[in-house]
């Protein structure tokens, strides 16, 4: 296999075991086990099925992980199209991984509250699932807020897919289509929540813009160009 070609389809490997892990928490977690306004049977659900609150926690770890090697292995794939812009893609991609690793010390809160340890005896249990639920709340928001990031960085990865000669250049416009949507659900979410579900099936066909980049690493690969190109 092709250097390039191999460069891709390990980016692409990363890109698949982030696309495997990040929904649990990020969408099936909530969707089964919070409950909007209820704070007590929000907390039962995580008592209950606290395995799964805690696997929630380990693939919030594993993601923000992966997601370090995922910025580094499109690094190895792209530095030779624009060294500046590719180390720009890897900074401002694995900020995000670090809030994913802080994100995990609100879920813990909630799960301590949620099992009421001795030296919370002073809260009455309504207390603690309150507090619980404001945990969670933050965990949500600070997700919103890193949805800015996972737009910006997909902003120099486009430039590099587009101007790469070796990957087509629909992904790299798409890219930046799906960093723009992430920006506008992210603001949604911050500025006018109320709007939130409406902007995010508005913006849906634009975020599998990063679907279609990875699938196209796992199946196609990247062309070997005759010559390396190299942008100052």
């Amino acid at each position: 296999m092709r250097l390039k070609s191999r460069n891709a389809r390990v980016a692409g490997i990363y890109y698949l075991l982030l696309a495997i892990a990040a929904p649990l928490r990020l969408i099936y977690i909530p969707s089964v086990l919070f409950v909007q306004g209820d704070a007590t049977k929000t907390a039962s659900n995580i008592a209950a099925h606290e395995t799964l609150f805690r696997l929630g926690i380990v693939t919030d770890l594993f993601s923000g992980t992966i997601g370090i090697f995922l910025a580094l292995a499109l690094y190895r794939l792209l530095k030779d199209v624009d060294q500046k812009q590719a180390v720009l893609m890897v900074v401002l991609g694995v900020i995000p991984d670090a809030i994913y690793f802080f994100n995990v010390l609100n879920d813990a809160a909630a799960l301590i509250l949620v099992h009421g340890a001795d030296f919370l005896s002073v809260f009455e249990k309504p207390q603690r699932d309150a507090l619980a639920m404001l945990f969670l709340r933050m965990h949500g928001q600070e997700i919103a807020a890193a949805e800015i990031l996972w737009g910006l960085w997909l902003f120099p990865l486009a430039i590099l897919v587009y101007r790469s000669g070796f990957l087509p250049r629909f992904l790299g416009v798409w890219l930046a289509i799906n960093g723009f949507a992430y920006l506008a659900l992210s603001f949604t979410g911050l500025l006018l929540p109320q709007y939130e579900d409406v902007v995010s099936r508005i913006a849906f066909p634009a975020l599998q813009g990063e679907l279609a980049f990875m699938l196209w690493l796992l199946v196609m690969g990247a062309k070997d160009l005759p010559a390396t190109r190299s942008n100052e």
